[in-house]
C-alpha cells in the first residue's frame, strides 16, 4: 500500500489502540464491558420483543443466528493466544445469553 497521511494516520491509530490493550488489566475490563453490553442488549431487545408479540419468532431466530455465527467465528481456530476482538465477541454473546436466560426466569415466575 503506498505512503499516504491518511494511510499513516490509520496505521498510527491501530498500533496505538493495540499498544494500549495489550495491558491485561485493560483487556479484561474491556472484556467486562462486553459481557455488561451483552446483557443489556438481550434485557433491551426482549423487552422490546415482548411488546410486540408477533415478532417473538422472528427474534428469536435472530438470536440464534447471533450466537451461532459468534461461535463460528470465535472457536474457529483452537488457537490458545486469540486476538482482542474475538474474547470481547464471546464476553458479548455470553452476556446476551445470560441476559436472555434471567428474562426467562423472570417471566417464568
Amino acid at each position: 500500500m503506498q505512503d499516504t497521511r491518511l494511510n499513516i494516520l490509520l496505521t498510527g491509530i491501530v498500533n496505538q489502540t493495540v499498544n494500549f490493550f495489550r495491558n491485561p488489566w485493560r483487556r479484561l475490563s474491556l472484556n467486562i464491558i462486553g459481557f455488561l453490553l451483552g446483557f443489556f442488549l438481550a434485557s433491551a431487545i426482549s423487552s422490546i420483543a415482548g411488546q410486540a408479540a408477533r415478532w417473538d419468532v422472528t427474534f428469536a431466530f435472530f438470536f440464534l443466528i447471533f450466537t451461532e455465527g459468534s461461535n463460528i467465528i470465535i472457536y474457529k481456530n483452537r488457537n490458545p493466544n486469540k486476538p482482542l476482538w474475538r474474547t470481547t465477541l464471546n464476553a458479548l454473546k455470553i452476556g446476551f445469553a445470560y441476559g436472555l436466560y434471567l428474562e426467562a426466569l423472570k417471566l417464568g415466575s
